[in-house]
């Protein structure tokens, strides 16, 4: 079989395995013999585009009602998705490594869903007097392989990175080298300690440096370094721990006091004290500033790599890019919290899925070019998901279109980035092709 058919069948065994053995699977009732399985109810969440529900239906060739496939996608949890998100990754054959790492990158991507001012995730605030309905996704993004491994959704008013992350570390073990990438939202003395007690896990994690940074940071000559600081962790604040310099955390751990709203509460789930130890890392950009990182990672790794690990971070903000006008993640084809969370799911795995298939591709370089050039990443996402809405459709006459549409890799190019409120794109206002 050519390599997009076996990415095929890949997924049709990770569905049909986590259908089999998901503690899902245990809640489920009997069901009746069907035309339309809960298998193909799934493949269709993911090889969807974004036109109406009947034509999508149409276009996929299942014999069902838009109603009666509402019901039906009611039956399957999103966590399910979720599980196949996570099987498929660890299925994923010889993925890419940096230094014997796999490299995840990990931040926060909002979606809009439709508005129901009675949903837990509605955001009403002064700039949005009419308010709206978002849910908040942190995923664990492979930058060198381009797959999600996992994702925690949350409704927008409640949205919690730091925990989000703490999530997945306690959900999922690295049976490889894997290190973590995040930015300042993400810096936290309970994250550096989780992932440096977590087995085959090391971070690398951007800090303050001005004002608000850590006290041991702050002292640090503002030019570029390399060198580690230790220091002691306390949630109390006896004499004893004012004196040895420890840094309180305050952790809101007394049920029985009621604490003023203005007080400033940390995550801490480890004894106290706590000694740690951070390597810190502070280099130079093109633009002049300085960047400053935590990092758990050896002095093998240099700074100079640390800085080019740190700048591969911003792969997971192209695939959102990707997830949402690429894979079709901002034309959703429902309207509750629940079947959101379906698809941010299956955007994630058919943008895996895809990704693993366009690796395979090969572009012909043009001799004399001024430029490099490389696969069209919107047109191959196209007839990716062409190619698994087609029975019988031909694996290598696959790989070979992805490879007749390209671009050209201009390096070193910049533009300003333009952050733009978009709404959610009502089902009435859907292309009809």
């Amino acid at each position: 079989m050519a390599y997009p058919e076996i990415v095929s069948s890949d997924l049709d065994e990770v569905i049909n395995h986590v259908l089999k053995n998901s503690t899902f699977a245990a809640l489920d009732k009997p069901a009746r013999s069907r035309k339309v399985s809960r298998a193909d109810i799934i493949k269709a969440l993911l090889f969807m585009q974004g036109g109406s529900l009947q034509k999508e239906l149409h276009e996929l060739g299942l014999n069902i009602s838009a109603s009666a496939f509402v019901q039906r996608r009611r039956q399957i949890p999103s966590e399910l998705l979720g599980d196949i998100l996570t099987e498929l990754h660890a299925r994923y054959d010889t993925p890419k490594t940096y230094l014997g790492y796999r490299v995840l990158a990990v931040d926060g991507t909002a979606v809009n869903i439709a508005r129901n001012p009675e949903s837990r995730c509605f955001v009403c605030n002064p700039s949005a007097p009419q308010g709206y309905c978002q849910l908040h996704a942190t995923p664990m993004y492979d930058i060198l392989n381009k797959s999600y491994r996992a994702c925690v959704i949350q409704p927008q008013p409640q949205q919690d990175e730091i925990g989000a992350l703490d999530a997945l570390l306690a959900w999922h073990d690295f049976e490889e080298k894997t290190l973590l990438v995040a930015d300042r939202a993400f810096s936290s003395y309970n994250l550096f300690a989780a992932i440096q007690q977590k087995p085959n896990a090391d971070f690398l994690i951007r800090v303050k440096q001005g004002r608000g940074a850590m006290r041991e940071v702050a002292t640090l000559p503002m030019r570029e370094l390399d060198t580690e600081i230790s220091f002691t962790i306390t949630t109390t604040q006896t004499k004893e721990d004012k004196e040895k310099g420890y840094i309180f955390l305050q952790t809101r751990k007394r049920k029985d006091r009621v604490y003023s709203q203005n007080t400033r509460a940390g995550r801490w789930d480890f004894p106290s004290p706590y000694p740690m130890k951070l390597r810190i890392v502070r280099v130079l950009l093109d633009t002049g500033e300085y960047e400053t990182l935590a990092t758990s990672l050896p002095p093998s790794v240099t700074a100079q790599q640390i800085k080019a690990l740190y700048a591969a971070r911003w792969g997971i903000e192209t695939a959102y890019r990707e997830l949402k006008y690429h894979y079709g993640l901002v034309n959703l084809h429902g309207r509750s919290e629940e079947f959101a969370r379906q698809e941010i799911y299956a955007s994630m795995i058919i943008a895996s899925l895809c990704s693993r298939i366009i690796s395979q591709a090969v572009v012909k370089q043009h001799t004399g070019a001024a430029y490099l050039y490389n696969v069209n990443q919107k047109m191959a996402a196209y007839l990716c998901k062409k190619f698994f809405r087609t029975p019988g459709a031909d694996g290598e006459q696959l790989l070979r279109d992805i490879a007749r549409y390209t671009e050209p890799v201009r390096p070193g190019r910049q533009d300003e980035r333009k952050l733009r409120p978009k709404s959610f794109v009502g089902f009435l206002y859907r292309v009809a092709a």
